[in-house]
């Protein structure tokens, strides 16, 4: 019997085909066991290693995908399938297709959460840490996305109009959700900036002050004196002058102003307020000691003769509290000193004579 006719043997070409699968099974079945056997390998060293968990995860697709293909080629290989090989082919493409998809879906998956886990909560730049889940899920609906079109065209549908159809629908998205993506991005700004984190004060102009909680997406939760939380849109916050305490120092510096009439003694002044100044300094918790007190004044007031005190907190909760100790120790000892602080008076200069219409009285 000649080769031509063996190859034309319906019952050859049936063998043919069933060996084929049988050969693509066998193959599927030792990768599964081979890939088993380096997954127990893996994880009694680091049962949370990328590679490990990729293993265990492509352990199954690579198998089916084996299996799937070694049927496609035994179909293939029948006889009288002359008519199917196109449907038999769509076939093929959508389940690789399928498998493919969500091989790689599930492996940037594992990517991202083996970076976020290992890498990016060890930096300081809280941006990844945030960016990242959600470039996860943009990646994978891409993916699937991307593969459904494709099961789509591979099964006849036209996605011309389809395509055009979502870019409309994401126009008119886009249109609706303007506020949100606007926070969103600002967000996006403030994270990489990376001038306001959580655990800062800041003080908006105009507006709010107090500690951040947390710099999210959408916006800034800030927990005010009063207890409070404020939560502050994005947008709101990357438009407007904002004070921020912690940087590039959490130390700051307190100006005291204050004044004394006009007949005290300006040397005796300053040496007391520097006297008061550094005994606050020696004294309070919340004051910086390596820095010393400042003392000017600064202008003839219309009551007293105006001077300012500087000082330096070591945070600005601390302040307050150094400001208030300042004050009243200041004012007890000019108290004791005499020295006195003036209310708002103004002095009035009467000549020695009075004309006649001047004389004071409300004329008849």
């Amino acid at each position: 019997m000649s080769l031509e006719l063996i190859s034309e043997n319906n019952w050859f070409l049936a063998l043919v085909g069933a060996g084929v699968f049988i050969l693509f099974l066998t193959a599927a079945l030792v990768l599964y066991i081979v890939l088993g056997t380096v997954e127990k390998r893996l994880r009694t060293r680091s049962s949370k290693g990328l590679v490990s968990q990729m293993v265990v995860f492509l352990r199954k697709p690579a198998s089916l995908l084996l299996v799937f293909f070694g049927l496609y080629l035994a179909l293939l290989s029948l006889p009288n399938t002359t008519n199917w090989r196109d449907t038999i082919t769509t076939a093929w493409t959508v389940v690789a297709v399928l498998l493919i998809g969500h091989s790689l879906a599930k492996i940037s998956t594992l990517v991202i959460n083996w970076y976020i886990r290992t890498h990016a909560r060890r930096t300081a730049n809280r941006l990844d840490d945030k960016l990242l889940p959600i470039a996860r899920r943009f990646l994978t609906i891409a993916i699937y996305g991307i593969s459904t079109l494709m099961i789509l065209d591979n099964v006849g549908v036209s996605i011309g109009p389809l395509i055009g159809g979502l870019g409309i629908t994401g126009l008119a998205v886009a249109l609706a959700l303007q506020p949100t993506l606007g926070n969103f991005f600002a967000g996006t700004y403030v994270l990489s900036d990376g001038a306001i984190t959580s655990g800062d004060y800041i003080e908006l102009e105009g507006g709010a002050s107090g500690y951040v909680i947390e710099v999210g997406w959408r916006s800034t939760k800030v927990r005010t004196w009063l207890n409070n939380l404020v939560i502050i849109p994005n947008s709101v916050l990357a438009n407007t002058i904002v004070t921020n305490y912690q940087v590039p120092d959490p130390a700051i510096n307190i100006v005291v102003k204050c004044g004394v009439s006009y007949e005290s003694n300006l040397e005796q002044v300053e040496r007391i307020t520097l006297e008061v100044a550094q005994h606050v300094l020696e004294t309070c918790p919340d004051s910086v000691t390596t820095m010393p007190p400042w003392f000017a004044f600064d202008e003839f007031g219309d009551s007293n003769i105006g001077f300012w005190i500087l000082l330096q907190a070591k945070t600005r909760v601390g302040s307050f509290v150094v400001t208030n100790e300042l004050i009243k120790q200041l004012h007890a000892r000019f108290a004791k000193e005499n020295i006195e602080i003036n209310y708002p008076v103004r002095k009035l200069i009467y000549p020695d004579t009075v004309p006649g219409d001047l004389d004071g009285k409300i004329p008849s």
